[in-house]
């Protein structure tokens, strides 16, 4: 059986009692650095055969993890801090393991933008979780481009160094909007910082990022500005029979099809 375990982001103490038990009961851990996760095993006085596993040998781990799983091994997967898979090393396992059938499952904990987004204030009901921004600033333009209509939050990872040049990346896909910088959250310097894009994020920048941005605002429907009759008009001029125009029209307004019935009238003459 395969356990992915997640672990604290910061504050010790957030690790579960599951997680504790798991990684005791393990006859071996997969780590995305072993020495990191070597001061957490030692804090907890959990000694265990550890196996490197991240985003520069993946494959190779993945077929270790089949081998052991083969043998009958109870394996852990962690990564350095949080949750496998979002955003570090382990989707290629789990990939490996949904192929060839074998058992996994996950020991739920601690995840940085879950947490943020908390923080952050911001609308939680639709939010899109975009991870680190990659490649060349041409690709990364391009990427946010697909995302400039979207009306739930953005929420994005940055590394210390890259947050000032990903914020100005953000201002010019999204224009200014509201936007939250979270850091160090868990630990004793945690933040949540309010800006605008446009103005930035001042100070010194210290540890890992999670920025959030407001989602876009809803665009009026330019159909909207017509006249009831020409709104309806445009459907029937599209094919569309006069009650499907209707329908159509009552739609994009918001509105009940009875409320625009007296538009149609001529049109059945």
């Amino acid at each position: 059986m395969v356990y992915f375990v997640a672990t604290p982001i910061g504050n010790l103490g957030d690790i579960s009692l599951r997680a504790l038990d798991t990684l005791r009961e393990a006859d071996v851990i997969f780590c995305e650095d072993t020495r990191h996760s070597l001061k957490l095993l030692n804090y907890f006085e959990i000694k265990k055969p550890l196996v490197a596993c991240h985003k520069f040998n993946e494959f190779s781990a993945a077929e270790k993890l089949l081998a052991l799983v083969k043998e009958g091994k109870n394996v852990a997967v962690v990564t350095d801090a949080g949750t496998p898979v979002i955003s570090d090393p382990g989707n290629l396992l789990v990939q490996a393991l949904r192929d060839a059938g074998a058992e996994y499952t996950l020991i739920p904990g601690a995840c940085a933008f879950v947490a943020a987004l908390v923080l952050s204030g911001f609308p939680a009901d639709k939010f899109a979780f975009l991870g680190f921004l990659r490649g060349k600033n041409s690709e990364k333009k391009d990427f946010l481009r697909r995302y400039a209509e979207f009306d739930g939050t953005l929420i994005f990872y940055s590394a210390p160094q890259d947050v000032d040049a990903d914020i100005k990346l953000l201002a010019e896909a999204f224009g200014d909007r509201d936007a939250c910088a979270v850091r160090e959250i868990t630990k004793i310097h945690e933040s949540v910082e309010p800006f605008r894009l446009l103005q930035g994020l001042s100070g010194e920048k210290r540890g890992e990022y999670v920025l959030l941005v407001q989602g876009a605002e809803p665009r009026e429907n330019p159909l909207n500005l017509l006249s009831e009759e020409e709104h309806i008009d445009f459907y029937v001029r599209q094919g569309m029979s006069v009650k499907e125009a209707l329908k159509a029209a009552a739609k994009d307004r918001g509105v009940s099809k009875s409320d625009l019935y007296k538009f149609t009238i001529k049109e059945k003459k």
